[in-house]
């Protein structure tokens, strides 16, 4: 069941942003930065829990909105797994770090600053195990309890603490640079749209 609403979820979002009016630069913008997420976890992968892509995915959600946050969290797995291996766990991550692009997004609105955001991506390790548990508990415990959920949770615990360490790391020595280059992107695709707007202004 858990499964099927997260599948809904997943393809409401997919066809909600190919219904969008999109621009061909926005379109590029999301894949590429799924595609530097994706490619950016493939190496890490040997290292339990250290992954680079949620920080990647946090900033941009912070920088570029929930929509653009949440297709390049559910383009991550979807790109990567093609080298680490795709499965049923593959909708459960696309789902968790998606909402990590979602959640960063709406963050930017308390202005959390460097220490606000490294404390949003520490919680995020934890927050990404528990989703991820689902899929695990769901599919391999019986009985299905709330005993056999938190002993799920606290069998994977060292793993999202790995997970954690890694995100806040990664924010502490990458994260506000990285929003800096976000940010100026954004800037100059804002003056971009701006120019473009006004010469279809001026030649109607």
């Amino acid at each position: 069941m858990v499964t099927i609403v997260i599948a809904l979820i997943l393809i409401a979002f997919f066809f909600k942003f190919g219904s969008s009016k999109n621009s061909s630069k926005e379109i590029a913008l999301v894949s590429i930065l799924g595609a530097v997420s994706a490619a950016a976890r493939v190496p890490f992968a040997a290292i339990p829990g250290i992954q680079p892509s949620t920080y990647l995915i946090t900033c941009s959600g912070y920088v570029f909105g929930p929509m653009t946050g949440f297709m390049v969290g559910l383009l991550t797995p979807l790109i990567s797994n093609f080298f680490l291996g795709h499965g049923p766990w593959t909708p459960y991550q696309m789902f968790a770090w998606g909402l990590v692009g979602v959640s960063a997004s709406y963050v930017r609105r308390l202005k959390p600053g460097k220490r606000g955001l490294m404390v949003f991506s520490f919680s995020w390790g934890y927050f990404y195990g528990v989703i991820m548990n689902l899929w695990f508990w769901a599919s391999f415990i019986h009985p299905l309890t709330f005993t056999t959920f938190i002993i799920s949770l606290s069998r994977s615990f060292w793993f999202d603490t790995l997970h954690a360490i890694g995100n806040i790391t990664f924010i502490a020595v990458l994260g506000m640079k990285t929003v800096g280059i976000f940010e100026r992107y954004k800037k100059r695709f804002r003056v971009e749209i701006m120019k473009q707007l006004s010469i279809r202004s001026s030649s109607s």
